[in-house]
Protein backbone atom coordinates (compact mmCIF):
# COMPACT_ATOMS: atom_id res chain seq x y z
CA UNK A 1 0.00 0.00 0.00
CA UNK A 2 2.51 2.71 -1.43
CA UNK A 3 1.92 6.58 -1.19
CA UNK A 4 3.39 8.84 -3.34
CA UNK A 5 4.45 12.37 -1.94
CA UNK A 6 5.13 15.02 -4.18
CA UNK A 7 7.23 17.91 -3.27
CA UNK A 8 7.80 21.00 -5.29
CA UNK A 9 11.12 22.67 -5.99
CA UNK A 10 9.95 25.91 -3.38
CA UNK A 11 9.05 23.22 -0.62
CA UNK A 12 12.47 22.38 0.71
CA UNK A 13 11.31 22.55 4.53
CA UNK A 14 13.03 19.74 6.14
CA UNK A 15 11.31 20.55 9.46
CA UNK A 16 8.03 19.40 7.52
CA UNK A 17 5.82 17.04 9.58
CA UNK A 18 5.89 14.32 6.31
CA UNK A 19 9.56 14.11 7.10
CA UNK A 20 9.69 13.51 10.98
CA UNK A 21 9.14 9.84 10.56
CA UNK A 22 10.67 7.27 7.98
CA UNK A 23 8.00 5.21 6.71
CA UNK A 24 9.16 2.35 3.83
CA UNK A 25 5.55 2.69 2.74
CA UNK A 26 5.89 6.73 1.21
CA UNK A 27 7.68 7.46 -1.49
CA UNK A 28 8.85 11.22 -2.18
CA UNK A 29 9.40 12.36 -5.94
CA UNK A 30 10.87 15.76 -7.16
CA UNK A 31 10.85 16.53 -10.41
CA UNK A 32 12.62 18.47 -12.78
CA UNK A 33 10.60 19.37 -15.15
CA UNK A 34 10.05 22.02 -18.60
CA UNK A 35 6.37 22.75 -17.30
CA UNK A 36 8.31 24.82 -14.67
CA UNK A 37 11.28 25.87 -16.58
CA UNK A 38 9.19 26.84 -19.67
CA UNK A 39 6.28 29.12 -17.92
CA UNK A 40 8.03 32.34 -18.55
CA UNK A 41 11.81 32.59 -19.46
CA UNK A 42 14.02 32.61 -16.16
CA UNK A 43 17.54 33.59 -15.47
CA UNK A 44 20.32 30.88 -15.54
CA UNK A 45 20.90 31.50 -12.22
CA UNK A 46 17.37 31.15 -10.71
CA UNK A 47 16.88 27.33 -12.66
CA UNK A 48 20.54 26.32 -11.33
CA UNK A 49 19.55 27.44 -7.87
CA UNK A 50 16.23 25.95 -7.56
CA UNK A 51 17.67 22.90 -9.70
CA UNK A 52 20.72 22.45 -7.08
CA UNK A 53 18.61 22.70 -3.94
CA UNK A 54 15.99 20.46 -5.37
CA UNK A 55 18.95 18.28 -5.38
CA UNK A 56 20.38 18.71 -2.17
CA UNK A 57 17.20 18.07 -0.47
CA UNK A 58 16.69 14.78 -2.09
CA UNK A 59 20.33 13.56 -1.40
CA UNK A 60 19.36 14.92 2.64
CA UNK A 61 16.04 12.68 2.89
CA UNK A 62 18.08 9.86 1.20
CA UNK A 63 20.85 9.93 3.80
CA UNK A 64 17.86 10.25 6.52
CA UNK A 65 16.55 7.03 4.96
CA UNK A 66 13.07 8.38 3.39
CA UNK A 67 12.75 6.04 -0.29
CA UNK A 68 12.79 9.18 -2.78
CA UNK A 69 12.31 8.92 -6.38
CA UNK A 70 14.18 12.00 -8.00
CA UNK A 71 13.15 12.96 -11.90
CA UNK A 72 16.16 15.29 -13.18
CA UNK A 73 15.64 17.26 -16.19
CA UNK A 74 17.07 14.87 -18.66
CA UNK A 75 15.43 11.89 -16.82
CA UNK A 76 14.47 9.58 -20.05
CA UNK A 77 11.49 8.64 -17.83
CA UNK A 78 10.59 12.12 -17.34
CA UNK A 79 7.48 13.47 -19.29
CA UNK A 80 8.34 17.20 -18.41
CA UNK A 81 4.80 17.85 -16.47
CA UNK A 82 3.49 17.00 -13.30
CA UNK A 83 0.80 15.25 -14.15
CA UNK A 84 2.54 12.80 -16.48
CA UNK A 85 4.95 12.26 -13.76
CA UNK A 86 3.04 11.28 -11.23
CA UNK A 87 0.84 9.47 -13.58
CA UNK A 88 4.61 7.45 -14.29
CA UNK A 89 5.09 6.91 -11.25
CA UNK A 90 1.82 5.74 -9.26
CA UNK A 91 2.06 3.07 -12.19
CA UNK A 92 5.63 2.04 -11.56
CA UNK A 93 4.71 1.76 -7.43
CA UNK A 94 1.38 0.94 -7.79
CA UNK A 95 0.57 4.04 -5.40
CA UNK A 96 -2.63 3.80 -3.50
CA UNK A 97 -2.83 7.24 -3.23
CA UNK A 98 -0.78 10.40 -4.12
CA UNK A 99 -0.29 13.60 -1.87
CA UNK A 100 1.00 16.90 -2.40
CA UNK A 101 1.54 20.32 -0.29
CA UNK A 102 -0.28 23.19 -0.85
CA UNK A 103 1.13 25.04 -3.85
CA UNK A 104 1.56 28.89 -3.50
CA UNK A 105 0.75 29.87 -7.34
CA UNK A 106 -2.66 29.58 -8.52
CA UNK A 107 -1.73 27.75 -11.77
CA UNK A 108 -0.13 25.03 -9.91
CA UNK A 109 -2.93 24.07 -7.33
CA UNK A 110 -5.31 24.32 -10.62
CA UNK A 111 -3.51 21.74 -11.90
CA UNK A 112 -2.91 19.54 -9.51
CA UNK A 113 -6.90 20.40 -7.49
CA UNK A 114 -8.06 19.21 -11.36
CA UNK A 115 -5.35 16.12 -11.39
CA UNK A 116 -7.30 14.93 -8.05
CA UNK A 117 -10.34 15.05 -9.41
CA UNK A 118 -8.92 12.73 -12.50
CA UNK A 119 -7.14 10.39 -10.93
CA UNK A 120 -8.39 10.22 -7.32
CA UNK A 121 -7.66 9.61 -4.43
CA UNK A 122 -5.42 12.51 -4.16
CA UNK A 123 -5.29 14.56 -1.19
CA UNK A 124 -3.66 17.91 -0.49
CA UNK A 125 -1.04 18.92 2.49
CA UNK A 126 -0.66 22.47 4.54
CA UNK A 127 2.88 23.15 3.78
CA UNK A 128 3.46 24.12 7.75
CA UNK A 129 4.96 27.47 6.53
CA UNK A 130 2.94 30.43 6.39
CA UNK A 131 1.81 32.39 9.75
CA UNK A 132 -1.65 33.48 7.81
CA UNK A 133 -4.37 31.08 5.98
CA UNK A 134 -4.54 31.70 1.88
CA UNK A 135 -7.92 33.79 2.97
CA UNK A 136 -7.23 35.77 6.16
CA UNK A 137 -6.55 39.17 4.34
CA UNK A 138 -9.56 38.66 2.73
CA UNK A 139 -11.13 38.04 5.76
CA UNK A 140 -9.56 41.04 7.57
CA UNK A 141 -10.38 43.21 5.12
CA UNK A 142 -13.98 42.38 4.04
CA UNK A 143 -16.30 45.09 3.20
CA UNK A 144 -13.02 47.41 2.83
CA UNK A 145 -12.46 49.18 -0.99
CA UNK A 146 -8.67 49.52 -0.15
CA UNK A 147 -6.59 46.87 1.55
CA UNK A 148 -4.12 48.70 3.50
CA UNK A 149 -1.34 47.22 4.32
CA UNK A 150 -0.90 49.11 7.41
CA UNK A 151 -3.82 48.00 9.03
CA UNK A 152 -2.75 43.93 8.52
CA UNK A 153 0.56 44.48 9.68
CA UNK A 154 -0.57 45.79 12.90
CA UNK A 155 -3.37 43.02 13.25
CA UNK A 156 -0.56 40.60 12.65
CA UNK A 157 1.82 42.29 15.40
CA UNK A 158 -1.14 41.97 17.79
CA UNK A 159 -1.81 38.24 17.15
CA UNK A 160 1.60 36.95 16.64
CA UNK A 161 3.05 39.19 19.68
CA UNK A 162 5.72 40.81 18.10
CA UNK A 163 7.51 43.91 18.57
CA UNK A 164 4.34 44.54 21.23
CA UNK A 165 3.77 45.55 25.12
CA UNK A 166 1.34 43.47 27.76
CA UNK A 167 -1.15 46.00 26.94
CA UNK A 168 -1.39 45.47 23.22
CA UNK A 169 0.67 49.01 22.49
CA UNK A 170 3.76 48.77 20.06
CA UNK A 171 6.54 48.93 21.21
CA UNK A 172 8.52 52.08 21.25
CA UNK A 173 5.31 53.91 21.01
CA UNK A 174 4.84 53.68 17.54
CA UNK A 175 4.04 50.94 14.88
CA UNK A 176 6.09 52.18 11.98
CA UNK A 177 9.62 53.58 11.76
CA UNK A 178 10.01 54.54 8.21
CA UNK A 179 10.61 57.99 8.56
CA UNK A 180 13.69 56.56 10.17
CA UNK A 181 14.43 54.44 7.20
CA UNK A 182 15.65 56.52 4.11
CA UNK A 183 18.93 57.73 4.53
CA UNK A 184 21.20 57.33 1.64
CA UNK A 185 24.64 55.29 1.85
CA UNK A 186 28.23 57.70 1.57
CA UNK A 187 30.05 54.26 1.80
CA UNK A 188 30.11 54.39 5.63
CA UNK A 189 29.61 52.32 7.23
CA UNK A 190 30.94 49.93 5.07
CA UNK A 191 28.83 47.14 3.36
CA UNK A 192 29.80 43.91 5.21
CA UNK A 193 31.59 40.96 3.45
CA UNK A 194 29.80 39.00 1.77
CA UNK A 195 30.49 35.32 3.74
CA UNK A 196 28.16 33.50 1.48
CA UNK A 197 29.75 30.00 0.11
CA UNK A 198 30.29 29.57 -3.68
CA UNK A 199 28.94 26.93 -5.56
CA UNK A 200 30.07 25.29 -8.83
CA UNK A 201 27.23 23.98 -10.66
CA UNK A 202 28.55 23.89 -13.95
CA UNK A 203 28.05 20.25 -14.40
CA UNK A 204 24.37 20.75 -13.94
CA UNK A 205 24.17 24.05 -15.90
CA UNK A 206 25.51 21.76 -19.34
CA UNK A 207 22.85 19.50 -18.39
CA UNK A 208 19.96 22.39 -18.29
CA UNK A 209 21.37 23.69 -21.23
CA UNK A 210 21.71 20.48 -23.02
CA UNK A 211 18.15 20.04 -22.33
CA UNK A 212 17.03 22.31 -24.30
CA UNK A 213 16.14 25.01 -21.48
CA UNK A 214 15.83 28.27 -22.59
CA UNK A 215 17.31 31.32 -20.05
CA UNK A 216 18.33 34.90 -19.85
CA UNK A 217 20.97 36.55 -17.48
CA UNK A 218 24.46 35.66 -16.79
CA UNK A 219 24.64 32.30 -15.59
CA UNK A 220 28.28 31.87 -14.21
CA UNK A 221 27.62 28.37 -12.78
CA UNK A 222 30.85 28.35 -10.89
CA UNK A 223 29.97 31.30 -8.68
CA UNK A 224 26.07 30.77 -7.69
CA UNK A 225 26.08 32.06 -3.80
CA UNK A 226 22.78 30.94 -2.90
CA UNK A 227 22.03 28.38 -0.48
CA UNK A 228 21.59 24.61 -0.84
CA UNK A 229 19.77 23.56 2.00
CA UNK A 230 18.37 25.21 5.74
CA UNK A 231 21.93 24.69 6.85
CA UNK A 232 23.65 27.15 5.12
CA UNK A 233 20.31 29.27 4.98
CA UNK A 234 20.75 29.58 8.93
CA UNK A 235 24.33 30.86 8.24
CA UNK A 236 23.33 33.56 6.11
CA UNK A 237 20.42 34.12 8.78
CA UNK A 238 23.48 34.73 11.82
CA UNK A 239 25.13 36.62 9.62
CA UNK A 240 22.61 39.12 8.99
CA UNK A 241 21.66 39.52 11.85
CA UNK A 242 25.33 40.28 13.35
CA UNK A 243 26.20 42.43 10.25
CA UNK A 244 23.51 43.47 7.91
CA UNK A 245 20.48 44.03 10.23
CA UNK A 246 22.38 47.28 12.88
CA UNK A 247 22.14 49.66 9.69
CA UNK A 248 19.18 47.76 7.92
CA UNK A 249 17.09 50.49 8.49
CA UNK A 250 19.02 53.32 8.45
CA UNK A 251 19.73 52.17 4.77
CA UNK A 252 17.02 50.17 3.32
CA UNK A 253 16.17 52.43 0.75
CA UNK A 254 19.55 53.71 -0.24
CA UNK A 255 20.96 52.49 -3.51
CA UNK A 256 25.05 52.84 -4.99
CA UNK A 257 26.71 52.07 -7.59
CA UNK A 258 29.61 50.40 -5.38
CA UNK A 259 27.57 48.16 -3.55
CA UNK A 260 24.98 45.68 -4.49
CA UNK A 261 23.94 44.37 -1.39
CA UNK A 262 24.48 47.29 0.85
CA UNK A 263 22.61 45.91 4.36
CA UNK A 264 19.99 43.42 3.15
CA UNK A 265 19.24 40.29 4.17
CA UNK A 266 19.12 38.51 1.01
CA UNK A 267 17.11 35.94 2.55
CA UNK A 268 14.15 35.68 0.30
CA UNK A 269 15.39 32.95 -1.38
CA UNK A 270 15.64 30.74 1.58
CA UNK A 271 12.50 32.22 2.20
CA UNK A 272 10.43 31.26 -0.56
CA UNK A 273 11.63 27.81 -0.87
CA UNK A 274 10.74 27.63 2.43
CA UNK A 275 14.57 26.50 4.10
CA UNK A 276 13.70 28.66 6.36
CA UNK A 277 10.64 29.54 8.40
CA UNK A 278 9.30 33.25 8.83
CA UNK A 279 8.62 32.65 12.26
CA UNK A 280 12.15 31.89 12.95
CA UNK A 281 13.40 35.03 10.74
CA UNK A 282 11.21 37.51 12.92
CA UNK A 283 12.16 36.11 16.21
CA UNK A 284 16.06 36.64 15.82
CA UNK A 285 15.54 40.22 14.54
CA UNK A 286 13.11 40.85 17.40
CA UNK A 287 15.89 38.91 19.69
CA UNK A 288 18.92 41.22 18.41
CA UNK A 289 16.38 44.32 19.35
CA UNK A 290 16.12 42.77 23.16
CA UNK A 291 19.93 41.82 23.43
CA UNK A 292 20.57 45.34 22.23
CA UNK A 293 22.72 44.35 19.13
CA UNK A 294 20.18 46.00 16.77
CA UNK A 295 18.16 49.71 16.50
CA UNK A 296 14.53 49.01 16.98
CA UNK A 297 13.86 51.13 13.81
CA UNK A 298 15.74 48.88 11.76
CA UNK A 299 14.16 45.20 13.45
CA UNK A 300 10.33 47.10 12.91
CA UNK A 301 11.60 47.47 9.20
CA UNK A 302 13.36 44.51 8.53
CA UNK A 303 9.74 42.52 10.43
CA UNK A 304 7.59 44.76 8.59
CA UNK A 305 8.60 43.20 5.63
CA UNK A 306 7.99 39.87 6.67
CA UNK A 307 4.74 39.92 8.70
CA UNK A 308 3.75 42.25 7.19
CA UNK A 309 4.55 42.58 3.37
CA UNK A 310 5.05 39.32 2.23
CA UNK A 311 2.54 37.96 4.50
CA UNK A 312 -0.05 40.34 3.32
CA UNK A 313 0.93 40.20 -0.72
CA UNK A 314 0.38 36.78 -0.33
CA UNK A 315 -3.38 37.34 0.66
CA UNK A 316 -4.08 40.11 -1.78
CA UNK A 317 -2.96 37.32 -4.65
CA UNK A 318 -5.02 34.68 -3.44
CA UNK A 319 -8.22 36.55 -3.28
CA UNK A 320 -7.49 38.13 -6.96
CA UNK A 321 -6.75 35.19 -8.67
CA UNK A 322 -7.30 33.98 -11.67
CA UNK A 323 -6.70 37.36 -13.64
CA UNK A 324 -4.81 39.37 -11.67
CA UNK A 325 -2.09 39.64 -14.32
CA UNK A 326 -4.96 41.06 -16.86
CA UNK A 327 -5.01 44.34 -14.61
CA UNK A 328 -4.03 47.57 -16.86
CA UNK A 329 -6.08 50.33 -15.68
CA UNK A 330 -4.10 52.87 -17.40
CA UNK A 331 -3.88 50.94 -20.61
CA UNK A 332 -0.60 51.08 -21.23
CA UNK A 333 1.07 48.96 -24.06
CA UNK A 334 4.54 49.34 -24.68
CA UNK A 335 7.21 46.93 -25.09
CA UNK A 336 9.70 46.37 -22.82
CA UNK A 337 12.95 47.74 -24.38
CA UNK A 338 16.12 45.82 -25.34
CA UNK A 339 17.94 47.36 -22.47
CA UNK A 340 15.65 44.98 -20.23
CA UNK A 341 17.44 42.24 -21.48
CA UNK A 342 21.30 43.04 -21.78
CA UNK A 343 21.67 46.38 -19.81
CA UNK A 344 23.06 48.40 -22.56
CA UNK A 345 21.28 52.03 -21.24
CA UNK A 346 23.06 55.20 -21.42
CA UNK A 347 20.73 56.12 -18.21
CA UNK A 348 23.28 55.13 -15.27
CA UNK A 349 20.62 54.41 -12.88
CA UNK A 350 18.58 51.87 -15.04
CA UNK A 351 22.18 50.45 -16.07
CA UNK A 352 23.26 49.56 -12.55
CA UNK A 353 20.07 48.23 -11.37
CA UNK A 354 19.16 45.79 -14.83
CA UNK A 355 22.50 45.51 -15.22
CA UNK A 356 22.67 43.77 -11.50
CA UNK A 357 19.34 41.63 -11.94
CA UNK A 358 20.80 40.47 -14.95
CA UNK A 359 24.35 39.66 -13.36
CA UNK A 360 23.60 38.29 -9.89
CA UNK A 361 19.18 37.19 -10.51
CA UNK A 362 18.70 40.04 -7.81
CA UNK A 363 18.15 43.51 -6.84
CA UNK A 364 16.90 44.85 -3.66
CA UNK A 365 12.79 46.37 -3.68
CA UNK A 366 13.90 50.04 -4.33
CA UNK A 367 15.98 49.16 -7.15
CA UNK A 368 12.55 46.88 -8.39
CA UNK A 369 10.16 49.68 -7.12
CA UNK A 370 11.98 53.12 -7.58
CA UNK A 371 14.30 52.96 -10.46
CA UNK A 372 13.05 50.20 -12.94
CA UNK A 373 9.41 50.18 -12.10
CA UNK A 374 9.25 53.47 -11.59
CA UNK A 375 10.60 53.74 -15.04
CA UNK A 376 8.85 51.03 -16.29
CA UNK A 377 5.06 53.11 -15.34
CA UNK A 378 6.41 56.52 -16.50
CA UNK A 379 7.21 55.22 -19.80
CA UNK A 380 3.69 53.14 -20.59
CA UNK A 381 5.30 49.66 -20.28
CA UNK A 382 2.73 47.12 -20.66
CA UNK A 383 2.33 45.72 -17.13
CA UNK A 384 2.12 42.20 -18.49
CA UNK A 385 5.43 41.89 -19.68
CA UNK A 386 6.62 44.01 -16.37
CA UNK A 387 5.83 41.56 -14.76
CA UNK A 388 6.88 38.39 -16.51
CA UNK A 389 10.48 40.15 -16.81
CA UNK A 390 10.07 40.20 -12.54
CA UNK A 391 9.24 36.94 -12.74
CA UNK A 392 12.13 35.31 -14.77
CA UNK A 393 15.10 37.65 -13.75
CA UNK A 394 14.93 37.09 -9.69
CA UNK A 395 16.02 34.37 -7.81
CA UNK A 396 13.15 34.93 -5.21
CA UNK A 397 10.25 35.85 -7.58
CA UNK A 398 7.37 33.27 -7.01
CA UNK A 399 4.30 34.23 -8.68
CA UNK A 400 2.09 34.87 -5.08
CA UNK A 401 4.69 37.20 -4.35
CA UNK A 402 6.36 38.72 -7.06
CA UNK A 403 2.65 39.29 -9.11
CA UNK A 404 0.87 41.62 -6.71
CA UNK A 405 4.15 43.80 -6.14
CA UNK A 406 4.62 44.17 -10.01
CA UNK A 407 0.80 44.33 -10.54
CA UNK A 408 -0.02 46.60 -8.16
CA UNK A 409 2.49 48.00 -6.07
CA UNK A 410 4.55 48.74 -9.19
CA UNK A 411 2.73 49.53 -12.01
CA UNK A 412 -0.52 50.47 -10.08
CA UNK A 413 -1.93 48.55 -13.03
CA UNK A 414 -5.15 47.27 -10.43
CA UNK A 415 -6.10 50.98 -9.94
CA UNK A 416 -4.88 51.03 -6.55
CA UNK A 417 -6.40 48.06 -4.52
CA UNK A 418 -2.75 47.34 -3.25
CA UNK A 419 -1.63 50.55 -3.35
CA UNK A 420 -2.19 54.41 -2.22
CA UNK A 421 -0.76 55.80 -4.88
CA UNK A 422 1.26 55.05 -8.03
CA UNK A 423 5.16 55.06 -6.69
CA UNK A 424 6.78 57.16 -9.46
CA UNK A 425 9.37 59.88 -8.74
CA UNK A 426 11.54 62.42 -11.04
CA UNK A 427 15.47 61.90 -11.21
CA UNK A 428 14.86 64.20 -8.14
CA UNK A 429 14.62 61.31 -5.43
CA UNK A 430 16.98 58.65 -7.74
CA UNK A 431 19.40 61.16 -6.99
CA UNK A 432 18.63 61.70 -3.37
CA UNK A 433 18.85 58.02 -2.62
CA UNK A 434 21.94 57.13 -4.75
CA UNK A 435 25.17 57.91 -6.61
CA UNK A 436 23.54 57.08 -9.96
CA UNK A 437 23.20 60.44 -11.33
CA UNK A 438 27.05 61.04 -11.05
CA UNK A 439 28.66 61.19 -14.30
CA UNK A 440 25.49 60.16 -15.89
CA UNK A 441 24.70 60.44 -19.59
CA UNK A 442 21.46 62.69 -18.86
CA UNK A 443 21.63 65.96 -16.58
CA UNK A 444 19.41 64.94 -13.35
CA UNK A 445 18.25 68.67 -13.12
CA UNK A 446 17.17 68.97 -16.65
CA UNK A 447 13.98 68.84 -17.50
CA UNK A 448 13.65 69.27 -21.56
CA UNK A 449 16.10 69.02 -24.28
CA UNK A 450 18.33 65.83 -25.58
CA UNK A 451 20.29 65.31 -22.38
CA UNK A 452 17.89 65.94 -20.17
CA UNK A 453 17.13 63.02 -17.75
CA UNK A 454 13.89 60.72 -18.87
CA UNK A 455 12.58 60.57 -16.07
CA UNK A 456 11.48 64.26 -15.64
CA UNK A 457 9.34 64.42 -18.69
CA UNK A 458 8.15 61.30 -18.54
CA UNK A 459 7.05 62.40 -14.98
CA UNK A 460 5.18 65.13 -15.37
CA UNK A 461 3.78 63.95 -18.36
CA UNK A 462 2.41 60.77 -16.77
CA UNK A 463 0.39 62.66 -14.12
CA UNK A 464 -0.93 64.71 -17.16
CA UNK A 465 -1.77 62.21 -19.00
CA UNK A 466 -4.01 60.11 -16.11
CA UNK A 467 -5.30 63.30 -14.24
CA UNK A 468 -8.82 62.37 -14.73
CA UNK A 469 -8.32 59.12 -12.57
CA UNK A 470 -5.00 60.25 -10.62
CA UNK A 471 -6.08 64.08 -9.86
CA UNK A 472 -8.26 63.10 -7.10
CA UNK A 473 -5.98 61.15 -5.18
CA UNK A 474 -5.20 62.98 -1.51
CA UNK A 475 -1.85 61.77 -1.28
CA UNK A 476 -1.00 63.24 -5.07
CA UNK A 477 -2.67 66.51 -4.23
CA UNK A 478 1.22 68.52 -4.29
CA UNK A 479 2.19 66.67 -7.78
CA UNK A 480 -1.46 68.61 -9.59
CA UNK A 481 -1.15 71.67 -7.36
CA UNK A 482 2.46 72.01 -9.28
CA UNK A 483 1.09 71.24 -12.52
CA UNK A 484 -1.57 73.37 -12.51
CA UNK A 485 1.32 76.27 -11.76
CA UNK A 486 2.54 74.91 -15.22
CA UNK A 487 1.83 76.99 -18.38
CA UNK A 488 0.08 75.46 -21.63
CA UNK A 489 3.82 76.00 -23.20
CA UNK A 490 5.38 74.18 -20.56
CA UNK A 491 3.05 71.49 -20.84
CA UNK A 492 3.08 71.11 -24.30
CA UNK A 493 7.01 70.65 -24.19
CA UNK A 494 6.77 68.16 -21.47
CA UNK A 495 4.06 66.50 -23.80
CA UNK A 496 6.28 66.66 -26.81
CA UNK A 497 9.40 64.99 -25.05
CA UNK A 498 7.64 62.48 -23.32
CA UNK A 499 6.20 61.67 -26.52
CA UNK A 500 9.47 61.23 -27.98
CA UNK A 501 10.99 59.55 -25.33
CA UNK A 502 8.64 56.58 -25.47
CA UNK A 503 9.24 56.75 -29.16
CA UNK A 504 12.87 55.70 -28.89
CA UNK A 505 13.06 54.01 -25.89
CA UNK A 506 15.84 51.18 -27.24
CA UNK A 507 17.98 54.49 -27.99
CA UNK A 508 17.63 55.67 -24.63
Amino acid sequence: MTTLRLILGDQLNPLHSWLQERRSDVIYTLMEVRQETDYVVHHAQKVIAIFAAMRDFARALQEQGHRVDYLAIDDPRNTQSIPGNLDLLRAHYQAVQVQYQAPDEWRLDQQLADYAVAAPPVSMADTEHFLTARDEAQRIFAGRHQWLMEYFYRQMRVTHQVLVEKDKKPAGGQWNFDHDNRKPWRGDPPEPLDTRALHDHSALWETIVAAGVQSFGRPDAARIVWPLNRAEALGHLDAFIQHGLPHFGDYQDAMSSKASRLFHSLLSFALNTKMLHPREVIDEAQDAWRRGQAPLHSVEGFIRQILGWREYVRGVYWANMPGYQEHNVFGHTQALPSWFWDGKTRMNCLRHAIGQSLDDAHAHHIQRLMVIGNFALLAGLDPKLVHQWYLGVYVDAFEWVEMPNTIGMSQFADGGLLATKPYVSSAAYIDRMSDYCKGCHYDKKARLGDKACPYNALYWDFFERHAGRLSGNQRLGMVYKNLGRMDDEARAAFRLRATELRARLDQL
